[in-house]
């Protein structure tokens, strides 16, 4: 206790330059926080959102179906098997067909992928509902890149091209009969959706579809002949290997401001050594050991970490509060990188990210204290008292 109050004394009675050290320490806690939180809650809010409208609890694949392989569309279906028919019943799971297309929008081009999906499935957050409407016209829905890339918009008609399980070629209108807004652009970029019947009857393909959505938290995960099951860790792993870079790379940012916050104490340390050793060797000549008196030094550098975090608690709490409520805005460029995330992010602070790195901070900062101290295990007390060191 004797060696905590002494420290306390000496640390504040160091006056301006303790605080120097204190701000520039909390900055530090105040970044590594922010940061953590804001690719934790980017992260969490990505794959929630693409979980919703796109993964559900996980997909069944036909075994020749690959998303980066447009060319393996044409032989990646097949009938549903029986026990997925039951689950499709259920309303345990959708199925989805898709194909090839091309649609010619004020006269031009442009190449898409037709999918289809029933009307009244409630597996995916999509509006499919407005694909009942169905009064002499297929109904479409497309998203708003679709709409802002094709300059289609609701109420428009369109021709479209797909070629049928046989190979021929075959064309028909559709109408827009809803735009809709979403985060996941994989739902969205280049595709039309239409219902799930109209697909099969216009490919030739009934009964069969290209991939299967389960509904989430589905314990179903039977091996079907001619289907790949895919759980949700292999259809999120570029997700979560895209948060696992950006935090990577942001530990750079945390390192150069804990080296230039560690390099300030470290130099308050060599100097405080440099300039007491009277009062060190007082404090030897009263009684005091060498081990106690690096442990008092120790202490006294450790403790700019305490200060620092009470002081990021004042400024950096508001602010991590306001953040968590309101969220991150994003610039509206934001939409075209592909990622799920709306137009704001939501940081998350748990506690676990704050008492690590107050925890992480505390431990580098004892270290840096420690390291000068080491000369006091060669101090003499009468050398210390005539101002000599060694």
């Amino acid at each position: 206790m004797l060696i905590i109050k002494l420290a306390i004394k000496n640390l504040l009675g160091a006056g301006l330059r303790t605080w120097l050290n204190v701000i520039a320490l909390s900055f530090s806690y105040v970044a590594i926080i922010f940061m953590q939180g804001l690719y934790a809650g980017m992260n969490n809010q990505m794959e929630a959102s693409t979980i919703k409208v796109q993964y559900g609890g996980g997909q069944y694949w036909h075994e020749l179906y690959d998303p980066y392989d447009p060319l393996s569309l044409d032989d990646s279906h097949a009938k549903i098997p029986n026990e997925i028919s039951g689950l499709i019943k259920n309303n345990d799971a959708a199925s989805i067909l898709i194909n090839q297309g091309s649609i010619y929008p004020n006269g031009r081009m442009q190449n898409i992928l037709i999918k289809g999906i029933d009307p009244n499935q409630k597996i995916l957050a999509i509006p499919t509902h407005f694909l009942n409407n169905q009064n002499g016209f297929i109904p479409a829905l497309i998203g708003g890149r679709m709409a802002k890339s094709s300059g289609l918009k609701k109420g428009d008609f369109v021709t479209i091209r797909w070629r049928d399980a046989k190979g021929t070629f075959d064309a028909d209108e559709v109408k827009v009969v809803e735009v809709i807004n979403t985060e996941v652009s994989e739902i969205d970029n280049g595709q039309i959706w239409i219902p799930l019947d109209k697909m099969r009857e216009m490919t030739v393909m009934p009964g069969e579809a290209t991939l299967i959505v389960l509904k989430q938290n589905s314990q179903f995960t039977k091996n079907l002949s001619g289907w790949e099951f895919k759980n949700l860790d292999f259809l999120l792993a570029d997700l979560r290997s895209l948060a696992t870079t950006k935090s990577a790379g942001a530990s750079i940012f945390y390192f150069v401001l804990l080296f230039l916050a560690m390099l300030a104490i470290f130099d308050t340390q060599i100097l405080s050594i440099f300039r007491r050793r009277k009062e060190m060797g007082t404090l030897m000549a009263l009684g005091m050991t060498r081990s106690t008196l690096i442990k008092l030094f120790t202490l006294e550098g450790s403790m700019h970490a305490v200060l620092a975090a009470f002081a990021a608690m004042l400024y950096g709490g508001p602010l991590v509060w306001y953040l968590a409520k309101v969220g991150y805005g994003l610039p509206a460029s934001t939409d075209s990188f592909g990622f799920a995330l709306g137009d704001r992010i939501y940081p998350e602070f748990t506690a676990l990210l704050i008492i690590g790195t107050i925890l992480l901070v505390l431990t580098v900062t004892s270290i840096v204290s420690y390291l000068p101290t080491r000369r006091i295990t060669k101090l003499k007390p009468t050398d210390a008292l005539r101002g000599k060191f060694i």
